[in-house]
């Protein structure tokens, strides 16, 4: 597999790629600060949120949906005005949700440069990543919750894959092809889903183009955002911009490169990009990690290489009122699995995805109605797990086991037109959505065995609707309620009875037969949330949820060893719908020099449904006794169901202390802390640590210099079971970013930006508490990475 397939493009795209462009900031002479507009996932009225930290206070305010009630041949869209140098590091507080909304605006996310989104999103306060296989398969955890409780979307329609299914899995989104992440918590993630408790991470980009572009006579001096027109002109000339994205890491020797292209006329718009990321074994500290001290450790993590690469292209049609579009996107990774078992096995997972999305958009011209859209999409998806059957014999080498996920989507919403219920101005938006999902598993075993394949095969039915009212009491005051009903049909098979200790070869009858089931479900959900602005740019909110949950085909159907995560794992099909009632309070700030967000949560679980280890080894047809002293490879883990409380706040702030040499200096810090315990006052197994930052940052209308310093606590509150207590550590990182206009005479670009950040700067032997192969695999170590972006 090459770093960057070569692969045809027609060139092109349909607006101004979202490209993290930001107004100047707010410097000694109190200029104000623009942040760019943020595309909330917000359900109802969908429309782009503006964050606006200033030194001058600015109120954030909804505007009207624009409309053109005269239906012509034509609309010209007006041009974008010239937007000032971009500021950067700026902390991005959204006040109009009725939840806590974290976003990664572009500009953040190139200097970032996380490799996976729960790389990406590790240190953000309340949110971490699964780090199973980091710079590979790491998976957002929100507020301890993770996979079936944490929806990962891409444009409006599911990512795709099955990393809910094994802490091994990718997620095939990858951070190099975004323009923003959100990650979206409260009653607007009911939108997608009663799987997103925790809450929804957004990707976004420019793959359907939502926007036609503008060309002014010099394009260097338009970039912005784009503007929303119904239609070009047909006779305005064609656009086209071009951005490289490219960066080295000495961490793991990566090489990392991307391009972006954008194209539109004659009212259709087009675009193409394509990315490829190499990486070796990355660095650690250099002592000895691992339990067992025999091994040698040489300085580098074995067996975690990584390399992927993608490509998509799609394009829109522009008409009167709206616009249809389509996209179909590639992704491929190889990647190795760290840890003991992964090293000796040399195990590494080859996946693939192909994913065709389709999206639109229709405002008629009518009283009642405000806009429609709609979201469909498809999904292809398989991996083999490849490793050595015999760590002494390499001819052992082969395919362990293959997942594959066959997946389509559908998603409908009608929002209304505002009305005046003399109370308040309601908007209402109304939603249907549909999905059906095949998965397999097959296993190498023998396959009139009870235990072949994982879950092989089940089948995933799914139908919802919901609904959003919003309350507009006043221009201080608003509230939302919302309600979600969902239809699931799940089949597959599963053994009658499956006990703690077995084996097959000596008693075939210690495993019951293999049984067909078909599960229904009918999950409801509910909340409630009020937003009201208060004196000094502060804005509070309260949320109240009911949410069910039908549980997963894993958790319901699993039944056998998954080589990658060196588990053999066994479902529950008698499981039941697992009812969340939470309450989350909120406090924000996005003006004015001092930004902050605070937010305190309290969820009560009945029927929480969990992945435990029990102390038990097995290998693919037995299980002993956790006294037995012939240890086998894998470790068992049974899903069960208890009822959990979860609670816990998080802290984040910035503000601007004053103007030094031609900028504005000033502090920022974070904290969070999540607590969840079982009924008994036994601890959930997996919990992140408590978590406290900080650090001083410098910016002007190019430059943006930053060193933070997060000290994660120890974590000693375990399972009784299968989890070890996790060290504290501290993580520094420090980074200087400088973003510039060019004249078209410089290699033809318009715009650059080059950086340099640096990476657990102490080189601390650190470990993830939530992660299954924490005592095997450190974080990485100390490392230095350089990028350069540039738009022509």
């Amino acid at each position: 597999m090459t770093l960057l397939k070569t692969r045809a493009f027609q060139l092109g795209s349909a607006s101004w790629l979202l490209l993290g462009a930001m107004n100047s900031g707010a410097l000694a002479d109190d200029t104000p600060t623009q942040l760019p507009d943020i595309t909330v996932t917000a359900p109802s009225p969908i429309q782009r949120h503006r964050t606006v930290p200033t030194r001058t206070p600015t109120h954030v305010v909804r505007a009207a949906p624009s409309r053109n009630r005269e239906r012509t041949a034509a609309v010209q869209p007006v041009p974008a005005a010239p937007a000032p140098a971009p500021q950067q590091g700026v902390l991005p507080v959204v006040t109009d949700q009725f939840a806590t909304v974290t976003v990664i605006p572009n500009e953040e996310l190139r200097r970032s440069g996380g490799a996976t989104l729960g790389d990406l999103l590790f240190s953000k306060p309340g949110i971490t990543g699964s780090s199973f296989a980091p710079g590979a398969s790491s998976r957002p955890i929100i507020r301890g919750l993770d996979v079936n409780r944490v929806g990962i979307v891409e444009n409006g329609l599911g990512g795709g894959g099955v990393s809910d299914l094994g802490e091994d899995h990718f997620v095939p989104i990858d951070p190099l092809s975004t323009n923003q992440i959100e990650v979206v918590r409260g009653p607007a993630a009911l939108r997608y889903g009663s799987t997103s408790i925790g809450g929804v991470v957004s990707a976004s980009n420019n793959r359907i183009p939502d926007a036609m572009p503008t060309c002014a006579a010099a394009p260097f001096q338009t970039y912005g955002l784009p503007v929303k027109a119904p239609m070009a002109d047909a006779g305005s000339p064609g656009c086209l911009t071009v951005e490289t994205r490219a960066s080295v890491s000495s961490v793991n020797r990566g090489v990392e490169g991307g391009m972006l292209l954008d194209a539109g006329g004659n009212n259709v718009a087009v675009h193409a990009d394509v990315y490829g990321r190499t990486t070796s074994d990355y660095s650690i500290p250099s002592y000895p990690y691992l339990f067992d001290q025999t091994r040698p450790v040489n300085g580098r993590q074995p067996n975690s290489a990584t390399q992927s690469d993608g490509a998509s292209v799609g394009g829109s049609y522009f008409f009167q009122g709206g616009y249809i579009g389509a996209s179909i996107t590639q992704n491929d990774s190889l990647y190795h699995i760290p840890g003991i078992d992964g090293a000796d096995h040399q195990t590494r997972i080859d996946a693939h995805q192909t994913k065709i999305a389709v999206k639109g958009e229709y405002r008629p011209d009518a009283a009642a109605i405000d806009a429609l859209r709609f979201w469909v999409g498809a999904t292809d998806y398989r991996h083999n797990e490849i490793g050595l059957a015999d760590p002494a014999d390499l001819s052992s080498d082969g395919v362990r086991q293959t997942f594959t996920n066959k997946e389509q989507e559908a998603r409908l919403e009608v929002q209304m037109m505002p009305f005046n219920a003399r109370f308040a101005a309601v908007t209402t938006a109304f939603g249907l959505q549909a999905g059906h999902q095949e998965l397999t598993a097959p296993s190498p075993d023998d396959p009139g065995s009870p235990l072949n394949g994982l879950w092989d095969p089940n089948n995933n039915n799914r139908v919802a609707g919901y609904v959003f009212n919003e309350l507009k009491f006043s221009e201080t005051t608003k509230a939302q309620i919302a309600g979600r009903i969902e239809h699931v049909n799940l089949s597959g098979t599963t053994p009658a009875f499956i006990p703690d200790v077995f084996d097959v070869n000596i008693d075939p009858a210690s495993i019951g037969p293999a049984t067909p089931r078909n599960l229904h479900f009918t999950p409801k959900s509910a909340s409630i949330g009020l937003i009201q602005n208060l004196p000094w740019d502060l804005v509070a909110s309260i949320t109240g949820q009911y949410v069910e949950r039908a549980p997963k085909p894993a958790e319901l159907f699993s039944r056998g060893a998954h080589d990658a995560t060196t588990t053999f794992d066994i479902g529950n099909p008698n499981l039941g719908i697992e009812t969340a009632k939470s309450i989350e309070v909120g406090l924000r700030r996005a003006t004015g020099p001092l930004r902050f967000e605070l937010t305190g949560y309290y969820t009560k679980f009945n029927g929480f449904i969990y992945r435990q280890l029990t102390g038990n080894t097995c290998d693919s047809a037995a299980c002993v006794d956790i006294a037995n002293p012939d240890q086998l490879e894998l470790n068992q883990a049974r899903y069960a169901q208890r009822d959990a409380t979860f609670r816990g706040a998080e802290f984040q702030s910035q503000i601007d202390i004053g103007p030094l040499n031609g900028g504005i200096w000033g502090i920022e810090d974070q904290f969070d802390v999540v607590r969840a315990t079982f009924a008994d006052g036994t601890n959930v197994p997996r919990i992140p640590p408590v978590r406290l930052g900080g650090g001083v940052y410098w910016r002007d209308s190019n430059w943006f210099t930053r060193i933070n310093l997060v000290h994660a606590f120890a974590q000693n509150d375990i399972a009784v079971i299968g989890e070890t207590p996790t060290a504290g550590y501290n993580l520094l990182n420090a980074e200087i970013t400088y973003n510039t206009k060019l004249t078209q005479s410089w290699i033809g670009a318009r715009e650059m930006t080059l950086g340099l950040v640096g990476n657990n700067l102490l080189n601390q032997n650190i470990r993830n508490s939530v992660s299954y192969t924490k005592d095997e695999v450190l974080m990485p170590g100390i490392g230095v990475r350089a990028f350069a972006n540039l738009k022509f």
